[in-house]
Order: structure tokens, then C-alpha cells, then sequence
């Protein structure tokens, strides 16, 4: 199972948080979910060179708070804050709500799934070869710090008759780990030969739970096991 359940999705609620935090009903649910797809869309095509990871977006009352994650914030920016604004007003003309943007600097890239598929992906449009851009992928992610790194290439490689996968790996990447962070990250090489999907796992270590919650969890095992309470020095 852990090679088919996306790993961000696995551990939400454990290490991980939802990237649309917001509740509603009913027919509300329906709209919101529509309209945070809309929101997705126009951020990434509008700065689809601007490394852009991931989108965050929480609502309260009738303000949407859009949090933008990016590698390259002055693309976002823009000088003197003039993108912002102008995506700020395009956004609240296809929502009808206030829009508030915060934007969020990644200082290492080759940490960061996504970006890491999108610039293998970028390479192979640009016809290098895939073994090349796989080995440079992990090669450049080791070196800053990731524990494991598994990238796969899938469709006409090299402009084969038949689709087949390619397949790269360094270090641990335990994918049933529920405290290991593994960040994935999927995008798409659109080539003459047709479309090669690129996935990443990048595995950064454990997240544990805080000291006292351990010792708190701890005890309570001995309780159950003894049926004493542990006394405090």
C-alpha cells in the first residue's frame, strides 16, 4: 500500500496538515472545493515559472487567506509589491471575496518534491537524457541534507516504442513510517514522443512528539501493564 497511497495524504493529521483549511456544509462544501481549484489553477498558470511548491488557503468569514510557497518570491512579488496586487485584484474578481496573499520563501529547493519533479521534468523536455537528469536530481538532494530520495520516470523514455519506467534511488525512504517525513512531489514532461510523469519522494527524518507527551504515553503503558501509578520523583 505504501507504494500506491500518496504519502503527504497518509499522514495527515499525524505530521501533516491539510492545504485547505476551512469547514462547511452541505452545498457551501461543494462551492468552496470548486473554488479553491479555481484559485490553484490561476496562481500556477500565472507563475508557472515562478517555482511555486505548494498553495495553503484558509477562510474566515468573507476573507480567503492564500499562502504561497515559492523558491523564487520576487518573481512573485514583483517590484514594489505590483504582481501581488495585481493577483490580489484578479482573485477577488473571480471569487467576489477579500483575498489576502502571504508569500513563503523555500531556502533549499532540492529539499522540496515538487520542485524537484518539476525540474526533472524540465530536463527531459529539454531532451537531456533521463538517466543524466536523475542522477543530478539526487546527486544535488543528498547534498542538501535529505536523508532518502527515490525518483521515477514514466512514459516513452528516450522516445521508445513502448512506455516503461525508470527508476532511481539513494538512502531510506520508508514510505509506511507514519513519523517519517516524506515529501512527494509529482509533475508531467510534455515531449514530442508524449507526456512523462516524474514522482519524487524525498525522505528529511522523523518527526517525533515533544518529550513530555513521550514520558505521558510512556506512563500510561506502565499503568495499564502494572495497574499502578508511576510516582513522581
Amino acid at each position: 500500500m505504501g507504494q500506491k497511497v500518496n504519502p503527504i495524504s497518509l499522514r495527515l493529521g499525524i505530521i501533516g496538515d491539510w492545504r485547505s483549511r476551512w469547514y462547511a456544509e452541505g452545498e457551501r462544501y461543494a462551492e468552496f472545493v470548486l473554488e479553491d481549484a479555481r484559485i490553484r489553477r490561476f496562481i500556477e498558470s500565472k507563475y508557472s515559472e515562478a517555482s511555486i511548491s505548494k498553495l495553503e488557503i484558509e477562510r474566515g468569514g468573507n476573507e480567503v487567506i492564500v499562502t504561497i510557497h515559492t523558491a523564487r518570491p520576487g518573481m512573485v512579488i514583483g517590484r514594489g509589491g505590483q504582481r501581488v496586487e495585481e493577483i490580489r485584484r484578479s482573485l477577488e474578481g473571480l471569487t467576489k471575496k477579500n483575498i489576502r496573499l502571504n508569500i513563503e520563501e523555500i531556502r533549499q529547493d532540492e529539499l522540496d518534491a515538487h520542485l524537484v519533479a518539476k525540474s526533472v521534468a524540465g530536463q527531459l523536455e529539454r531532451n537531456i537524457h533521463h538517466r543524466r537528469a536523475l542522477k543530478q536530481a539526487v546527486s544535488r538532494t543528498m547534498q542538501a541534507g535529505a536523508k532518502g530520495i527515490k525518483i521515477t520516470c514514466s512514459g516513452r523514455l528516450g522516445g521508445a516504442e513502448i512506455a516503461r519506467s525508470a527508476t532511481l534511488r539513494e538512502g531510506r525512504v520508508p514510505l509506511h513510517t507514519l513519523r517519517a517525513d516524506v515529501d512527494h512531489g509529482f509533475a508531467e514532461a510534455v515531449t514530442l514522443m508524449g507526456r512523462i510523469g516524474v514522482k519524487v519522494w524525498i525522505y528529511k527524518g522523523d518527526i517525533l512528539p515533544p518529550l513530555k507527551e513521550m514520558e505521558i504515553a510512556e506512563g500510561s503503558d506502565a499503568t495499564a501493564k502494572t495497574g499502578e501509578i508511576p510516582q513522581s520523583s
